[in-house]
């Protein structure tokens, strides 16, 4: 037997090493028993490993058919237009259409469909976890959390507890409009001095007759600057988390002023800081029961981490992506920067982080999918928290390592370097919203050591019922 020869070769403009004895190994008729259904340009790393040929048991036809028909709208309607509209600071109108139309923001409020608001689902089917987790990934290929927060953020978080506690007769005159993407609702719950601390927030509603007399601030509010309903945590009871409601405020009632804070990132999403000034707001905007607004705040907690982890992943994919491309056509030295060593050390580097976290956040979509509501709520609060906090460590990590690829361009706003230089700026709005990452890990360890110790006392009182000490059997000699 001859040695392997290994020698630098070219595919899809990508440089690798590859065997001189590559064509024998790649006989065509080897590849009647392989999966060779490739999905986007094949780039290494550019897409999650289902798209490239590679196994796996969480998807069916019908994500492929939705994963096709959000690449399409993105490459179509999106892409060549995020910087223009990000640096603008808005969003065409049309575009929220766009995405009412394709089913986008129906899916953000959760399972089931909204049939009753928004009609039957045009993809044919109704939709699990995994078809939202498709269409978060695809539209953050744009590489913009501004786009993705405008667009999605408010619906994903303030249009959920309207859904799931509001009166119908609110619902008839919300829902539809913010699911067709004619109006947005955006979610208040941050206050200048109550962030994650969300159990001591300050704004007050007090009934005085069929009205309840808002008054308050609220801080780094996103899209609601260009709002038309606000779903607005307040106390309407006693300190701490049990005297918080929910009520839904309408942009048009006298009291309500808003204007733009001017931020590091996600230009286009309308972070926004609110005043409430003696607002007065009928007692029927009231979301659910008087002082249960906590729990319903926490209900929803798994479902917008979700969310942003699924657009924090892509994002670090990007990175990736973006800087494997460069890497293949800019020169130093003499070569390609991805024949240096030390640059295919940081693309593996990134690499792994990337795949690695997009699995544990299949496992979640998993356990999300095969729950009940109930269920989930009490058993994946800390996984998600914990998921959180991997998702934007690893984008902080590969937004740095693709911006020293990238060199000064990753310092320049547009051109080659456009996405990696804004997905640096943005990386603080994916990491401290729905939950700063000190916060997300304390939560996630208490979390999970409660659910352990209750899974001790359930197995411990099955045991006192069947008359089970509980203690091996001893062995005989």
């Amino acid at each position: 037997l001859k040695p392997v020869v290994f020698e630098h070769c070219v595919i899809n403009q990508h440089t690798f090493p590859c065997s001189t004895t590559t064509p024998s190994v790649m006989d065509p008729s080897m590849l009647k028993s392989m999966n060779t259904d490739v999905f986007g340009d094949g780039n290494p790393f550019s897409d999650p490993a289902w798209y490239q040929a590679y196994n796996s048991p969480y998807y069916n036809e019908t994500h492929k058919r939705l994963r096709k028909q959000f690449r399409e709208f993105v490459d179509e309607k999106l892409m060549s237009n995020i910087h223009e509209w990000d640096e603008a600071g808005s969003i065409p109108k049309e575009i929220y259409r766009a995405a009412g139309e394709t089913g986008a923001l129906a899916i953000c409020v959760g399972r089931p469909w909204p049939t009753k608001y928004h009609g039957e689902c045009p993809w044919g089917f109704e939709p699990d976890w995994f078809h939202e987790l498709v269409m978060y990934d695809e539209l953050s290929r744009t590489g913009s959390g501004g786009f993705l927060w405008g667009v999605a953020g408010g619906t994903t978080i303030g249009l959920p507890p309207v859904y799931n506690h509001g009166t119908e007769e609110l619902k008839n005159r919300v829902m539809p409009g913010c699911l067709s993407g004619e109006k947005v609702c955006c979610l208040a719950i941050t206050e200048p001095t109550a962030g994650s601390d969300v159990a001591n927030l300050k704004t007050t509603a007090k009934l005085e007759g069929d009205h309840y007399i808002l008054n308050g601030e609220k801080k780094w509010i996103t899209n609601g600057i260009f709002a038309d309903f606000f779903t607005v945590a307040c106390r309407t009871g006693g300190p701490g988390m049990g005297g918080i409601s929910l009520l839904l405020v309408e942009k048009d009632m006298p009291g309500v002023k808003t204007r733009k804070m001017k931020c590091s990132g996600v230009w286009s999403s309308g972070t926004t800081y609110i005043t409430f000034d003696d607002v007065k707001v009928p007692k029927g905007n009231l979301l659910g029961k008087e002082n249960k607004g906590f729990q319903y705040i926490m209900s929803n907690f798994n479902h917008e981490r979700f969310g942003i982890c699924a657009m924090t992943n892509r994002f670090s994919r990007v990175c990736l992506e973006e800087a494997l491309k460069f890497a293949n056509k800019r020169k130093t030295f003499g070569k390609t920067l991805i024949q240096h060593p030390v640059i295919r050390w940081k693309i593996a580097e990134m690499a792994r982080h990337v795949e690695a976290t997009h699995g544990w956040l299949e496992w979640v979509t998993y356990q999300l999918n095969t729950m009940s509501k109930q269920e989930a709520t009490l058993k994946l609060g800390g996984h998600t928290a914990l998921l959180k906090v991997q998702c934007t460590k690893v984008l902080e990590y590969c937004a740095r390592e693709s911006a020293q690829i990238f060199g000064g361009l990753s310092y320049t706003r547009g051109g080659q370097g456009e996405k990696v230089e804004r997905l640096n700026r943005e990386v603080r709005a994916m990491a401290v919203p729905g939950g700063s990452e000190e916060i997300m890990l304390d939560l996630g360890v208490k979390q999970s050591s409660k659910l352990a110790e209750m899974a001790k006392m359930l197995a411990a009182n099955a045991a006192q019922a069947s008359g089970d000490s509980g203690e091996a059997p001893k062995a005989k000699l």
